[in-house]
């Protein structure tokens, strides 16, 4: 059987703790009344990487209008932050189950002193934000011509 890679994640194992404490303290404690599993914030996830041009970050929004998204740089930190609204047209009492976040979310990246934070780019398209920092010119990588004599 051929080894298969998987992606390390420090806090898969944090939430399933947390989700089964929430299943226990649920059943121990029937009839009170739980805490919303929408209520505070979340993190949306992001991947970030680097072209020989630019860095890009991509961050998964979906169900987000762009207008509830808010882009900035301050002092070499890129800041990405919104909300998700619960539902409107439904009662909290009527659902069976709620695995999706709500509430408000904030991301925050140093960018590095190659970053030109002065030229970014911001699309969203089909739920995800992409986010184009260019780099400096004296960063980009210099192609050196070999000259060959005789």
């Amino acid at each position: 059987m051929a080894d298969r890679l998987v992606r390390w994640d420090p806090f898969r194992d944090l939430a399933s703790i947390q989700g089964e404490l929430n299943r226990l303290f649920g059943r121990t404690f029937a009839g009170t009344e739980p805490e919303p599993s929408f209520a505070g914030s979340w993190v949306p996830p992001l991947d970030v990487y680097e072209t020989p041009e630019k860095l890009v970050v991509t961050v998964e929004l979906p169900g987000i209008d762009p207008s509830d998204v808010d882009v900035s740089v301050e002092n070499s930190t890129l800041a990405i932050s919104g909300s998700r609204e619960f539902y409107s047209d439904a009662k909290e009492e009527n659902f069976h189950r709620v695995e999706r976040r709500f509430g408000s979310f904030q991301r925050m990246l140093s960018l590095p002193s190659t970053a030109n934070a002065d030229n970014i780019d911001a699309t969203f398209d089909k739920g995800v934000l992409t986010i184009e920092v260019p780099k400096k010119e004296e960063a980009k990588p210099k192609k050196i011509t070999i000259k060959a004599s005789g």
